[in-house]
């Protein structure tokens, strides 16, 4: 009989030292995958949260890994004195398990076991697997349970059998699976309670007719340790280009961006009406508050990056302008992460996707109400962002995007960014400052992108 069998949801013995084969080889692992928040610290722990076979052969765990706390710890990692152990995160891992190595899978090897359960049996990444992933969609085609997964779709969508899956090699904070170019299914790995925005969202935009977000066709979700998604299957836009790519390709080509600027503007301001109208409107932002927690977040980013240090002063300038300028609209759901990457270009229409928002932050943050401005600044950011991925910079390419861009928000919205300088000024500001921390702890060679932005905000005022 295959190891694996012994491997049941109802095995707690089992279950709890499975452990002892996994925790060596995950400490290895996981700091090196894309979507592994915890780079700049060391793991420290590992524990095992829920475990759930299947399928023979096939292991659905969440898991805990401990860091340091962030607050105590440097940018690589190094506790700083005094530091404490005890923050961490939460991760879903679908591993296979096999006596050898399925053929073509070497990239999804993590490793042969040597203890515990599972000793002498390889240990890899299933959703490489394409038997693994088409059993996986089956489970989302027929609606059921397996231990506290639930699986549940929409009755009214019919997701055909035999879909050819791939899993898309893109840099993200998550694995997709795409099937047949009809479906993508997002696998969320770092999992917090709560439903996610990402299913959230987009089903209740479904709701109010906006055609701009892909609905949801199926989900699945845990109920143990606690109540929380852990992906998507949504409609697949083959023929889509992300505006990132659209971007570079005009750069590239010397052409203006600013037709598809303006359209994109236009694009947000109507997923931005139709959240207004899925969900309850906030109060005006009180801008003290906001200030406090931008600055909040401007500390706690210099103290990992030093060379932020120098623009302190000046970018707190930025925050404290927002106790003097105009509140601006009402808070309200928003999308929490808006930039090229995050919409699609079919048939000369914009599509938004990806409403997880900022992952690093708090699940409840990032489903509370925000300012639009928010979004808006991200956006305004990521055409700085591709003008200088081209050398010499083109800084007159990417101010007539941010133009057209709030242009055409304006004239879908009822009011214009461009009028709330002030506003804006903070809200690029901190994000700004959010992208030279994940810089500097992802992409280090990206770092003078978001610093040559942090220098004209601080010195010259946006």
């Amino acid at each position: 009989m295959p190891k694996t069998a012994l491997l049941r949801p109802s095995s707690d013995g089992v279950a709890a030292d499975l452990m002892t084969s996994l925790a060596g080889l995950l400490r290895e692992w996981l700091p090196r995958q894309r979507w592994f928040a915890g780079k700049d610290r060391p793991v420290t722990d590992l524990a095992l949260l829920s475990m759930t076979e299947l399928y023979p052969g096939c292991l659905h765990l969440l898991v805990h890994t401990g860091h340091p706390n962030p607050s105590h710890v440097g940018l690589r990692g190094v506790p700083a004195p005094g530091g404490a152990l005890s923050s961490g995160d939460c991760y879903q891992l679908l591993l296979g398990v096999r006596e050898q190595l399925p053929p073509g899978l070497g990239r999804a090897l993590i490793g042969r076991a040597h203890d515990g359960p599972l000793a002498g049996l390889t240990v890899y990444d299933a959703l490489y697997d394409t038997r693994s992933a088409q059993l996986l969609l089956e489970r989302l085609r027929h609606p059921g349970t397996v231990g506290p997964l639930r699986f549940e779709a929409d009755p009214s969508v019919r997701v055909p059998a035999g879909l050819a899956p791939r899993l898309l090699d893109a840099e993200q904070s998550n694995s997709s699976l795409v099937y047949g170019d009809a479906f993508i299914l997002k696998v969320f790995r770092r999992i917090q309670p709560g439903v996610n925005p990402d299913l959230e969202v987009p089903g209740a935009l479904a709701g109010q007719g906006c055609g701009r977000v892909p609905a949801p066709v199926a989900w699945f979700r845990t109920t143990d340790p606690f109540a929380a998604t852990l992906g998507v299957l949504q409609p697949f836009l083959p023929d889509a280009s992300d505006g990132w790519t659209l971007a570079l390709g005009a750069l590239a080509a010397g052409h203006g961006f600013t037709a598809e600027a303006r359209e994109l503007g236009q694009a947000t301001a109507e997923v931005h009406l139709a959240l207004a109208s899925a969900f309850p409107v906030g109060p005006l932002d009180e801008n003290a508050r906001t200030a406090a927690a931008m600055t909040e977040r401007l500390e706690a980013a210099a103290h990992c990056v030093p060379a932020l240090q120098p623009f302190v002063p000046g970018l707190r300038t930025a925050f404290r302008a927002l106790l003097s300028c105009d509140v601006g609209p009402p808070a309200q759901r928003v999308h929490g992460d808006l930039h090229l990457g995050q919409v699609l270009r079919a048939d000369r229409e914009w599509f938004v996707i990806d409403f997880e928002g900022e992952p690093s932050r708090p699940l409840a943050e990032r489903c509370g109400t925000q300012s639009p401005v928010r979004d808006i600044a991200g956006m305004l950011r990521s055409f700085d962002y591709a003008a200088r991925q081209r050398r010499p910079w083109r800084p007159e390419w990417a101010r007539r995007c941010r133009e057209a861009y709030c242009a055409g928000y304006a004239a879908r919205a009822d009011w214009d960014p461009r009028e709330k300088h002030g506003l804006l000024r903070a809200y690029e500001t901190d994000r700004a400052v959010y992208e030279v921390l994940y810089e500097a702890r992802h992409r280090p060679d990206w770092l003078p992108v978001p610093m040559a932005a942090i220098e004209r905000l601080a010195v010259r005022g946006g």
